[in-house]
């Protein structure tokens, strides 16, 4: 900025003024349009062929994500809980978001008749006495389906599952399952609710979790950032403006995401107390040079100018390396990432021009007072930053070699990284949802599902005996793996037609081999649940196949192994693929591993080329760059030790740290060389950076990691993992950039080199 541009003018200053309401109005506008959404579909890649193939598939097949709710009590074997129940199921298939909701009054049950056989529900409320209780659990455990699906083999409990068509957000999921609830509530079966679990259940639990993250973390991370601004410099305006910048630069990011179209996701969940705080550290900045300028002797617009002189380039240069390392982030597969990154790099664009554009404006014509001087929390700080300094300077090579020991140390840890996502691990194990998705995996049955879906070669393909056969067949073997819980085919379904036409004999509970009989069975079959298994062509069937596994690669190691059981022993001439959440789940995670190479080299090559133009030097942009590779270095190290996951959540961490931990690196070594320029030797120059630019480094990081470090009182895995690895990373680059940098500089240094005032210091 120009210095004629700065004039201290009311009529500038109320422009000023204008512009930034402008801009929170504007902002408000958007923000108030933002779709919170954080629904499975939002993460998985809409152009990747398994999005696609299921995109088709659900043309013709049923959802595969349901809401669970589990019964258990003294009488819910009686007719009386049985016929509330019934009232449930009428009340729910009235709601147009339900597509099925099954249990033991609503589903299909092939018994024998006169006539061959019928399809009959499970429990008929309407033929059920009183005290019939051995009766109904006699029914229920002869059934070939119902144990393990809607009621546990020891009739302990007993389950209402809610299919719902395609849900388009987590608000329809919140509607749904209060609904369900509400239903249950209405029959009077609410002191019989021993858990709620599934799909639904758990994109519930997230949008709960991420706008409570938001209602809490959000304020605090501003009210922490505002008194360590007041503990630091005592200056009200400081504040004033600071919560004026803040909420513009928040709101207008989150306008971004508006904007954009894309959704509010537990990841961009993170962006408002991250935007605050970086817009606290980079005030912080601009707040430390106009106390010098003041302390100095200069006032009004003088004091600015000389201010914006100290900060303008080394911030220019910052703000783009922290774009650098969120743009790195735009190359992920996995959108919300993507938004995630964008976006903040959107908002720190817009944080740089409010802070280092409009603000001085203000500024100029309302700063009139004086500025403290440095002594208590701002003297306690030079102290330290100088002490530190010096150690460093002094003991450069043990510093060198210390850190190279440690490192070499943890670089076996750096190999225990594990890369896996896992949802259920997002929540602590006693929230609700955690215990009700145990109680269904003991009672019924793993909640983790994935699809085979087969393909004949024409119409009527799957009438064909031999067909049926080799698909029962396959069962029978993925049965056999302990990753598998159960499977159902139409196969299944054809056997106890066949069994149920010869009187329930057990001998033909078996694919008939006579291919008219089978398509007799079919022509007289009228119920509902075979449909979900075929198509009315009989040419598409699905197998769903629920797993006791929930980890992404857990899951990738089961369809692994089907794939490879599949190329040997083939199911018949029927072609074979894998699809469902499962699927999508396990390539998402596959995706992200991409993701976090492609970003993390991404952003180290654009902070590299930034800093190079900056000190017109490769030499030093690659000095530069040796203290913000270690924290990341030491981020992977600390996940490896503790068992922190490259997840989802923590692989935006690499370059988030390095856009991050470069901006001290910049205001350090952009003042060293200052000073190198105007003649002073190298650790002259070293102990006057830290004298000036170490205060407002050390401050920021500090505030910065307190802000952060709020996040692990999250009740929510991501968002503590978060705030922990992140704090980390910010602690250790500073460091770096006070002990490793000096010490790296010195030992660098010309030989010749003559220093008598190092000698003074």
């Amino acid at each position: 900025m120009a210095r004629t541009l700065l004039t201290g003018s009311a009529p500038r200053a109320w422009l000023t003024v204008a512009l930034l309401l402008a801009l929170l109005i504007g902002s408000f506008v958007f923000v108030s349009r933002l779709t919170i959404n954080n629904a499975p579909e939002v993460y998985f890649p809409p152009g990747a062929p398994a999005v696609v193939f299921d995109r088709q598939l659900r043309k013709h097949f049923p959802e595969d994500q349901v809401l669970i709710v589990l019964f258990e009590g003294a009488h819910i074997m009686s007719p009386k809980f049985f016929r509330a129940l019934d009232q449930v199921v009428h009340r729910l298939r009235a709601n147009p978001i339900v597509e099925r909701v099954f249990s033991p009054t609503s589903l299909d049950h092939i018994a024998s008749s006169e006539d061959g056989f019928v399809v009959e529900p499970l429990i008929n409320v309407k033929k059920l006495q009183a005290g019939s209780s051995k009766a109904i659990i006699d029914r229920l455990e002869s059934d070939r389906f119902a144990p393990g699906m809607v009621v546990s083999k020891d009739a302990s409990v007993v389950a209402l599952v809610v299919r719902p068509r395609r849900l388009t957000d987590s608000w329809q999921s919140v509607a749904l399952q209060k609904n369900v609830l509400s239903a249950i509530h209405a029959a009077g079966l609410s002191g019989n609710v021993a858990g709620v679990a599934g799909q639904v259940a758990l994109d519930v639990a997230e949008l709960q979790s991420l706008l409570h993250d938001t209602a809490v973390f959000v304020p605090l991370t501003s009210l922490v950032g505002l008194f360590l601004i007041w503990w630091l410099f005592r200056r009200a305006i400081t504040i004033v403006m600071a919560v004026v910048v803040m909420a513009t630069v928040v709101g207008g990011t989150l306008a971004v995401i508006a904007i954009w179209g894309r959704p509010y996701t537990l990841i961009a969940g993170v962006i408002p107390p991250f935007m605050t705080a970086l817009t606290i550290a980079l005030l912080i900045h601009l707040y430390n040079a106009v106390a010098h300028a003041a302390h100095a002797g200069a006032t009004g617009v003088e004091r600015i100018e000389r201010a914006l002189q100290d900060v303008r380039r080394p911030t220019r240069y910052t703000v783009l390396t922290t774009i650098a390392g969120l743009l790195s982030l735009g190359l992920s597969p996995i959108q919300p990432i993507q938004t995630f990154g964008v976006a903040a790099a959107v908002g720190m664009v817009l944080m740089y021009f409010v802070v280092i554009v409009l603000l001085p404006h203000l500024f100029a014509y309302w700063d009139r007072k004086a500025w403290p001087m440095a002594r208590g929390s701002l003297g306690m700080i030079d102290w330290l930053v100088r002490h530190v300094a010096r150690v460093s300077i002094r003991r450069a090579g043990w510093i060198v070699g210390v850190t190279i020991v440690l490192f070499a140390a943890g670089s076996p840890w750096l190999f225990q990284v594990r890369a896996e996502t896992d949802l259920y691990r997002f929540f602590h194990p006693q929230h609700p949802l955690i215990q009700s998705t145990k109680l269904v995996e003991q009672k019924l049955t793993g909640v983790s599902t994935l699809e085979l879906i087969l393909d004949a070669p024409a119409r009527d393909g799957l009438k064909e005996p031999r067909r049926l056969q080799a698909i029962r067949n396959f069962q029978h073997w993925l049965g056999s793996l302990p990753e598998v819980d159960r499977s159902m085919s139409m196969a299944e379904v054809i056997e106890e037609m066949n069994w149920a036409f010869h009187g329930e004999n057990p001998d033909y509970r078996r694919v008939p081999a006579d291919r008219r009989l089978v398509s007799q069975y079919l022509f007289v079959y009228d119920g509902r649940d075979l449909y979900d298994l075929v198509d009315r062509e009989f040419r598409r069937a699905r197998i769903p196949v629920n797993l006791r596994v929930d980890g992404a690669n857990e899951i990738k190691a089961v369809m692994d192994t089907i794939r490879t059981h599949l190329k040997a022993h083939p199911i018949a001439d029927l072609q074979v693929h894998i699809a469902g959440l499962g699927r999508l789940f396990a390539d998402q995670q596959e995706l992200l591993i991409t993701g976090q190479v492609r970003s993390l080299w991404s952003a180290m090559g654009l902070i590299f080329l930034i800093l190079a133009a900056l000190w017109r030097s490769p030499k030093a942009a690659a000095l530069c760059m040796v203290p913000n590779i270690a924290p990341v270095v030491l981020i992977f190290i600390l996940m490896g030790m503790v068992g922190i996951w490259l997840d989802v959540a923590t692989a935006m961490i690499a370059g988030i740290a390095v856009g991050i931990a470069v901006d001290d690196t910049i205001h350090i070594y952009h003042s060293f060389s200052k000073h190198r320029s105007q003649g002073a030797g190298t650790v002259l120059a070293l102990m006057r950076t830290y004298r000036h630019a170490g205060r407002a480094v050390v401050a920021t990081t500090f505030i910065l990691c307190a802000q952060f470090l709020l996040l692990m009182s999250s009740a929510f895995v991501p968002t503590d993992e978060f705030g922990l690895l992140t704090s980390v990373g910010l602690f250790s680059a500073l460091i770096f950039d006070v002990m490793l940098l000096p010490a790296m500089l010195v030992l660098l240094r010309p030989k010749d080199a003559v220093e008598p005032a190092a000698r003074a210091n």
